[in-house]
């Protein structure tokens, strides 16, 4: 399974959670359908981060890829679920993807300047970091929140080892989202062991572009209904 299938993946499923939430009535079997598929998007985007950043060529365009976005997004992201241009509650998932790239970008940039430096102090720097990280996530109160940002974190951690990152998202779960709903992002887990390491289809832009504006069709969608 290429990086363009599973992207493919994690954009329909989270069309599908984004679906459930506007459409479908509240605590129905049906809602909770639509929501338990729904979970599968955000490990399979973290996990495509993670990727992106061992093979990106350019970091630095990266972010500002992931900033830009999430400020283009968030009125789309605010007229969709809360029907206001500006509502502060809740901020979209770009933030969340843009403050887990950044603290990984800046975790590798501090092992590699102080790798014959004393580990202690090493870790330390580290442990600022996604605490930093974390904690902006909260302050913001951006998609998945701190829990996004520690997904990324470990899946970076952890790269290449599936069986740990796997571990890793269920803690995650079990520690800081909770609810048995959110158990079913565990399935994520299976297109993400049959990804072959091969890119796929060149389709830099498409979630990027696809993110705010099915926000913005499913919002046309419910007003006319």
């Amino acid at each position: 399974m290429t990086g363009f299938v599973l992207k493919m993946i994690a954009i329909i499923t989270m069309l599908i959670d984004h679906i459930g939430v506007i459409f479908i009535k509240y605590n129905t079997p049906e809602y909770w359908l639509f929501r338990g598929i729904g979970r599968l998007a955000f490990p399979i985007f973290v996990f495509l981060i993670v990727e992106g950043f061992q093979h990106t060529s350019n970091i630095k365009k990266y972010l500002l890829r992931l900033g830009v976005f999430a400020i283009i997004s968030e009125m789309p992201f605010d007229i969709a679920f809360n029907h206001s241009m500006i509502e502060g509650s809740h901020q979209n998932v770009f933030f969340t993807l843009f403050l887990g790239l950044l603290c990984i970008t800046l975790m590798d940039l501090v092992e590699k300047k102080l790798k014959n430096h004393d580990m202690i102090f090493t870790n330390v720097i580290v442990a600022y970091l996604v605490i930093t990280s974390c904690f902006l996530a909260e302050i913001i109160k951006s998609d998945y929140r701190s829990a996004g940002v520690l997904m990324i974190v470990s899946f970076y951690v952890f790269r290449n080892k599936k069986v740990l990152q796997a571990l890793a998202l269920l803690i995650i779960i079990s520690a800081l989202l909770g609810g048995s709903i959110s158990y079913a992002a565990m399935g994520a887990m299976l297109p993400i062991f049959l990804y072959n390491g091969k890119k796929g289809k060149s389709v830099k832009y498409l979630f990027y572009i696809f993110y705010p504006a099915h926000l913005l069709v499913l919002y046309f969608v419910q007003t006319l209904i």
